[in-house]
C-alpha cells in the first residue's frame, strides 16, 4: 500500500492516518458496535442494583431477587464478552494499520538516495520505524477506545443520574469546566516535552548503534570508559527529559485526582442529605455511587490520555517528515522506466562538475571530461579526498552532476531508467558490507533475485574474484554463515566476496573502488589475471592506490582536488614524469634523490617488477 504523504499535508495527523486505516474500517466499525453493547450493559447494571436495594431489601419483595440476580449475571456476561471482542478487534485494527505504515516507511527508505542518509542518523531512522510507529498503534488500539469510553461513560452516566435526581447530577456536572481547563493546560505543556523526549531517544539510539558497529575500534584504543561516559550523558539527558514530563504530570494530576475525589464528596454529602430528606431513594443513591466511577474515571484518565495524544502527534511529525522526503535522484521520464534497454558500457563525462547540495560553494569535482569506449578499462588514481569515489558514483546515478552530463552509450544517464542502469552497473564499494547470511547467499545476492543461484556458477564467480580458495577452507564452505557485516572475515576476504557479488550480476560496467587494497600482491595479481579474461565483455573502472592495479588499463586518470591533472596510458604517464611517475617510483622503492640518475633501464626493471607482481 502507498499513501501520498503530501495529501492533506496541512490536515491533522488523524486525517492523514485515515488513509492507512481504511482497509480495516469494517473491523473498526464492528468494534464500535461491540463497544456500544458493552457500554449499554455497563449503564444498565447500576439500575439493576438500585432495583435490588429498593424492591428486595427496602420493600421486602424477596421473590424478585432470583430474577434480578440472573439478569445481573446475563448483563455482566454480555458486557464482558462485548468488551473482549472490542479489545481484540481494535488491537488488530491498530496492528494492521501500523503494518501498512511501516511497509511504506521501509519502501521510502529504499527510494531515498545517498544525500538523505548522509544527513540522517541511523538511530533517528530506527526510532521512526519502532517507537514512533508503536505510539501510533497505541493510540489506535487503546487510546481511541479509552477516549471514547471516557466521553460515553461521562455523558451517559450524567444522563442516567439526571433521570434519577437532576439536582445531584447538576452538582456533579459542575466539575466539568475546571476539568476542561486543566486538561487543556496539560496538553499545551506536554507537546514540546514529548518532542524533546523523542529526539533525545533518537540520539541515544544512534550512539548505541555506532558503538555496536565500532566496538573493535573502541577496544583497540581502550576507550570504553570514554564511550561509557558519553553514553551516560545521553542517558542522563533522556532521563532528565522524561523527568520533566513527569514533573509536568505531577503539576496537574493531583488537581485532576482532587476533582475525582470531590465527586465522591458531593455524592455522599448531597446524596445522603437528599435520602434523609426523602427526596431520593436509597437505591437511587446506590445507583449514583455505581455511576460515580463512570464520572470519576474519565476525570482521572484525561491527563494520561492527553500525554498519549501528544506522544502520538510528536511521532506523526517525524514519520510524515520521512514520508515527505524526496530523493534528488529521480526518473526523468517515468513513462520510459519500463522500456527494455541494454547498456553496452561506453562512458563519457562531458565537462562534469559536482558539489554536495548542503555545500554548493565547495566543488568536489571540477570540469571532468573523458571518454571510455565499451569494453575498455579505466583506471583512476589520486590522493584521499580527490573525488574518485564521487566520480564513479555518478556512473550509477547515485549522484547527479551539478553541471555537465554523464553519458552512458551516448545517452544522458538521467534519461536511462534507474532500474536498468543500476542492474547494468555494479559497484564494489570502498566500504565493504556483507549480510548475515551464508557466503553463497552473499555472492548470490548480486543476482538480484532474477534467477536462482546455481552452486557451480557461484563457485566460478568466486574463483574469478580470488575467493574460492579461502571459501573451501571454511568450516562449511559456501554454506558458512558470516557474522553481521562480515564479522570473522579478514578485510581482504570481505573485499573478494564483495567483488564476487558484483561480478555475479554479469554487469556491463564493473566499478571497483579500491577493491584489492586489503589483499596481498600475489592474490591481487591472480584477480587481475582473471579480470583480464573479461576484457571486451564489460567496461571495467578501477580506483586504486597501487600502480599494479591500473597499469594495464586503456586509460588512466590522475585526480587532484577534483580535477584531472594527468591522463593517458601507463607508458605515456611514465614518460611524462609527473605525479603518476612520482607515485610509480615510490612504489618501486626508488629514492627521490635518484631522480637525476633515472634511466630507461629503471623503467625496464620497473615493468619487469610489475609483471612479476
Amino acid at each position: 500500500m502507498y499513501v501520498d504523504p503530501n495529501r492533506n499535508r496541512n490536515a491533522g495527523n488523524l486525517r492523514w492516518l485515515m488513509a492507512y486505516c481504511k482497509p480495516d474500517l469494517p473491523r473498526a466499525i464492528g468494534a464500535i458496535v461491540l463497544y456500544t453493547v458493552s457500554a449499554a450493559m455497563a449503564l444498565i447494571t447500576p439500575l439493576i442494583s438500585a432495583r435490588i436495594v429498593d424492591q428486595v431489601i427496602e420493600a421486602g419483595h424477596i421473590s424478585q431477587l432470583t430474577g434480578l440476580c440472573i439478569l445481573m449475571i446475563v448483563v455482566t456476561v454480555v458486557r464482558d464478552a462485548a468488551y473482549y471482542g472490542n479489545a481484540m478487534w481494535m488491537e488488530r485494527f491498530g496492528q494492521n494499520t501500523v503494518f501498512r505504515l511501516v511497509s511504506d516507511e521501509y519502501e521510502k527508505l529504499h527510494e531515498l538516495d545517498f544525500n538523505y542518509f548522509n544527513h540522517t542518523r541511523t538511530g533517528d531512522i530506527m526510532s521512526r520505524m519502532t517507537s514512533d510507529t508503536d505510539a501510533i498503534r497505541h493510540l489506535l488500539s487503546w487510546v481511541t477506545y479509552q477516549a471514547l469510553n471516557c466521553v460515553v461513560m461521562f455523558v451517559g452516566a450524567l444522563a442516567m443520574m439526571s433521570s434519577i435526581d437532576w439536582r445531584l447530577a447538576l452538582a456533579l456536572a459542575c466539575v466539568t469546566p475546571p476539568l476542561f481547563l486543566l486538561t487543556r493546560a496539560l496538553s499545551q505543556r506536554a507537546k514540546p516535552l514529548f518532542l524533546g523526549i523523542r529526539n533525545s531517544l533518537a540520539a541515544m539510539n544512534s550512539m548505541v548503534e555506532e558503538n555496536i558497529e565500532g566496538n573493535r575500534v573502541v577496544k583497540a584504543f581502550v576507550r570504553e570508559e570514554h564511550e561509557t561516559g558519553k553514553f551516560d550523558e545521553r542517558n542522563a539527558d533522556y532521563m532528565d527529559r522524561n523527568m520533566a514530563m513527569a514533573e509536568n504530570t505531577r503539576r496537574f494530576m493531583p488537581w485532576l485526582d482532587g476533582l475525582g475525589f470531590s465527586l465522591q464528596l458531593i455524592t455522599i454529602g448531597l446524596g445522603g442529605l437528599l435520602v434523609l430528606q426523602g427526596n431520593m431513594t436509597l437505591g437511587g443513591l446506590v445507583a449514583f455511587s455505581s455511576y460515580l466511577w463512570m464520572i470519576d474515571s474519565p476525570v482521572r484518565q484525561s491527563g494520561w490520555l492527553v500525554n498519549d495524544w501528544q506522544r502520538f502527534n510528536a511521532s506523526c511529525v517525524k514519520i510524515r517528515r520521512l514520508l515527505t522526503s524526496q530523493p534528488r535522484i529521480r526518473e526523468e521520464s517515468p513513462e520510459r522506466a519500463a522500456e527494455p534497454r541494454h547498456v553496452r558500457g561506453a562512458i563519457h563525462f562531458d565537462h562534469v562538475s559536482f558539489a554536495f547540495p548542503d555545500d554548493p560553494g565547495t566543488p568536489v569535482l571540477d570540469d571532468i571530461d573523458f571518454t571510455v569506449p565499451a569494453g575498455a578499462r579505466l583506471g583512476i588514481l589520486g590522493e584521499t579526498g580527490a573525488g574518485k569515489s564521487t566520480l564513479v558514483n555518478m556512473i550509477a546515478r547515485f549522484y547527479d552532476p551539478t553541471s555537465g552530463r554523464v553519458l552512458i552509450d551516448g545517452v544522458d544517464a538521467r534519461a536511462w531508467p534507474l532500474k536498468t542502469l543500476r542492474e547494468e552497473v555494479s559497484v564494489v564499494a570502498q566500504d565493504t558490507f556483507l549480510f548475515s547470511d551464508t557466503i553463497g547467499g552473499n555472492i548470490g545476492f548480486g543476482l538480484g533475485g532474477r534467477q536462482t543461484p546455481d552452486p557451480e556458477y557461484i563457485r566460478r564467480i568466486a574463483f574469478i574474484a580470488g575467493a574460492d580458495d579461502f571459501i573451501e577452507r571454511m568450516p562449511e564452505g559456501y554454506d558458512t554463515v558470516v557474522g553481521e557485516r562480515g564479522v570473522g572475515l579478514s578485510g581482504g576476504q570481505k573485499q573478494r566476496l564483495s567483488l564476487a557479488r558484483a561480478i555475479a550480476d554479469d554487469p556491463s560496467i564493473l566499478i571497483m573502488d579500491d577493491t584489492t587494497s586489503a589483499v596481498d600482491m600475489e592474490t591481487e595479481a591472480k584477480i587481475q589475471q582473471h579480470l583480464a579474461e573479461l576484457e571486451g565483455t564489460k567496461t571495467i573502472v578501477t580506483i586504486a592506490h597501487r600502480i599494479s592495479s591500473v597499469k594495464d588499463c586503456d586509460l588512466i586518470l590522475m585526480l587532484a582536488h577534483g580535477r584531472i591533472v594527468e591522463r593517458g596510458t601507463h607508458e605515456e604517464l611514465i614518460a611524462a614524469h609527473g605525479r603518476y611517475w612520482q607515485i610509480y617510483r615510490k612504489q618501486l622503492g626508488l629514492q627521490s634523490g635518484q631522480s637525476q640518475g633515472y634511466t630507461q633501464a629503471d623503467e625496464t626493471a620497473g615493468n619487469t617488477t610489475d609483471k612479476t607482481n
